[in-house]
């Protein structure tokens, strides 16, 4: 199913853009590539893969695991929802060059309960990979929502349930409620393909408490708008890596701080740290951003609040007040 671009707010002449940030300028791309000071990576990080989650979660329970990096198993009302997974060792279109794990998954793919809904919240390679999809697709025949302009390139790995939205745009599914909400950010997979689709984050609407997964994203208006619109939720899934440097990374990563910020402007009960960690893509260090969240949690004294999973670590969601 597609639903068509209804605002064209954020789509012009073909591409999409982010209404409220200017363009990043290529001389600022090349500015940042030739001048690079990566922080310290350990060149490959033991781990000891999690213990495998449960087959399904019934009813009002939430229980959220962290495989690494922005790939997260979330379990409620007997459904399995999975945000862009990824098992290859490589977040590229080929697997001998590109950023390549530091750390295995935190799951076994074999451990994996079977997945039901696929959430993609765009198409770069950390996040969209064709490989772990066909994987899900063969094993399990799920349903995967994606951003507008994603369907063609879904719709070839085999996919037959396909929601294609827009910023605003919702659907319902099984006793869910699927939406499509704005994030700040940019797609591309080629030189010649950059914005040809849109970036998005997802809000599953829960009877007990919502659900909102932000994708890449940097700080913006954007949180308000999905606070108003959303106003119980249970969890908020925020990324906290890959912002250095921060006057080129700035508009489109988050830093811890403003992770622990837009946990309070959503006013979401429970808060999980995704996007690090697992591969470099930015500047900072392998623990540069959970030591830097993990100082600010400490100023702000809300670190029961904002939980840093460890890789494969899942927990159960407490309800939120609004939600029970």
């Amino acid at each position: 199913m597609t639903q068509q671009l209804e605002s064209p707010e954020h789509y012009k002449n073909g591409r999409f853009f982010n209404p409220s940030v200017p363009p990043q300028r290529f001389r600022k791309f090349l500015k940042w590539i030739t001048h690079r000071r990566v922080g310290p990576w350990r060149n490959f990080i033991p781990s000891i893969p999690g213990e495998k989650p449960p087959a399904v979660v019934a009813g009002s329970d939430l229980r959220v695991t962290f495989a690494n990096h922005a790939t997260v198993l979330l379990q409620t009302e007997s459904c399995n929802l999975i945000t862009d997974p990824i098992w290859s060792d490589r977040a590229s279109p080929v697997q001998w060059i590109g950023p390549k794990r530091h750390r295995d998954p935190g799951i076994l793919f074999q451990d994996l309960p079977h997945i039901d809904c696929i959430l993609i919240s765009h198409n770069h390679y950390d996040h969209l990979d064709k490989t772990t999809l066909r994987r899900l697709l063969v094993r399990d025949r799920p349903t995967i929502f994606c951003p507008l302009g994603l369907r063609k390139l879904v719709g070839k790995l085999g996919f037959q349930e396909i929601y294609e939205l827009d910023w605003w745009q919702d659907q319902p599914w099984r006793q869910l409620r699927l939406g499509c909400v704005p994030a700040q950010h940019f797609s591309a997979r080629t030189p010649f393909d950059r914005n040809r689709s849109l970036w998005c984050g997802w809000v599953v609407e829960c009877p007990t408490g919502d659900i909102y997964f932000a994708g890449d994203t940097g700080s913006g208006k954007h949180f308000a708008a999905i606070a108003r619109r959303f106003q119980n939720l249970r969890l908020a899934l925020l990324p906290i890596g890959a912002y250095q440097p921060e006057w080129f990374m700035g508009s489109i990563h988050m830093n811890p701080e403003q992770a622990v910020e837009a946990h309070a402007t959503l006013g979401a009960g429970t808060a999980v740290g995704i996007h690090f960690g697992t591969f470099s893509l930015a500047d900072d260090g392998e623990t540069e951003a959970t030591d830097r969240l993990h100082q600010v949690l400490g100023l702000a004294g809300n670190a029961n609040a904002f939980w840093i999973l460890s890789n494969g670590e899942g927990r159960n969601v407490p309800a939120t007040d609004r939600g029970s």
